[in-house]
């Protein structure tokens, strides 16, 4: 599609993560006019964003972006995660895109968007599974990857750059070990299993309070990437592993059963014994993967004229 002109659109969204910005600078620079209105304090806060957020925050954020509509001339609203979604319509006015990230189909979050997803114009969610949870027909979009930045590099300089013993077996957890959503137990039980029946050491690695830029050293350190998650909707890890060409062993969550289809080696488990076998199956073929071509489909460029079209199919 390429670029549009003077498309005006007021952004909402629970707190600036990376994937976030990403979809920002993307629409930015293909010609949209993007205003962002964030949740009150909620700019400086690592990890489930939108669940951190109470009551006072959300009571404060209906009043910025009633000023904010008051203040600009837009031609449409993006709500992006459910809970922005209430804010989003209750003007009569202008056209509603809701982006779903994934939690926000489940639990309390769930309900305040199901109860309002009937009131927007399209929605898009990341992934089959987010769509049978909403329960209602919606795009499947997931969040791009920057192909630019995350991009193969050679191990030994990646692994002299993270500070990582050169030689050995690194899987890489590439979150904090305190996320509970991510399950890092389960994660340190399949690597102690891999590496019991190996009879070799391998080294869990963690990363967390990293720059964004930085990761890309870490995804090309590490032998494999581990992704344990309970629930995801597009995991922008897989795909920016992907991207380096790095191996996945991941749990049947979100969309990376799809993203993960024809890359190897790269496995998806169901239960603890099979990542164990899928884990220990990918340290074996000893190989980085050919993700790097499987990922380009979702690239930020093609993401982005998606979301354009999007856009137009509302105005």
């Amino acid at each position: 599609m390429g670029t549009v002109d003077n498309l005006r659109v007021l952004h909402l969204v629970t707190a600036r993560e990376v994937f976030f910005d990403q979809q920002i600078e993307t629409l930015e620079e293909k010609g949209v006019d993007c205003t962002v209105c964030v949740v009150p304090g909620a700019e400086q806060i690592d990890g489930d964003m939108a669940s951190r957020r109470g009551v006072k925050e959300y009571l404060q954020f209906f009043p910025r972006v009633r000023r904010e509509l008051r203040r600009g001339e837009y031609d449409l609203i993006h709500a992006n995660y459910g809970l922005t979604a209430p804010y989003a319509i209750t003007q009569f006015r202008l056209p509603v895109v809701l982006t779903l990230w994934g939690s926000d189909v489940v639990g309390f979050d769930g309900l305040v968007t199901k109860a309002c997803a009937w009131r927007c114009d399209a929605i898009t969610v990341r992934s089959e599974e987010m769509r049978k949870l909403l329960g209602r027909d919606a795009h499947i979009l997931p969040s791009g990857i920057d192909l630019e930045r995350f991009r193969p590099i050679d191990q030994r300089t990646a692994r002299e750059h993270v500070g990582w013993d050169l030689e050995g077996t690194h899987v890489l957890f590439p979150y904090s070990p305190e996320y509970e959503r991510k399950n890092f137990p389960l994660a340190e039980r399949v690597v102690e299993r891999a590496e019991t029946e190996l009879g070799q050491q391998v080294s869990l690695q963690t990363i967390s309070g990293v720059p964004h830029e930085a990761v890309v050293y870490y995804m090309n350190a590490a032998d494999v990437l581990m992704l344990t998650s309970d629930h995801e909707g597009s995991p922008n890890t897989v795909k920016e592993a992907m991207a380096c060409n790095l191996p996945v062993v991941s749990t049947a969550v979100g969309d990376v059963r799809e993203r993960l289809d024809g890359v190897s080696p790269s496995r998806i488990g169901t239960s603890e014994k099979q990542l164990v076998d899928g884990l220990i199956e990918v340290i074996r073929a000893d190989n980085r993967s050919n993700g790097r071509d499987a990922v380009r489909k979702v690239s930020w460029d093609r993401i982005g004229d998606r979301i354009l079209e999007l856009y137009q199919s509302v105005l």
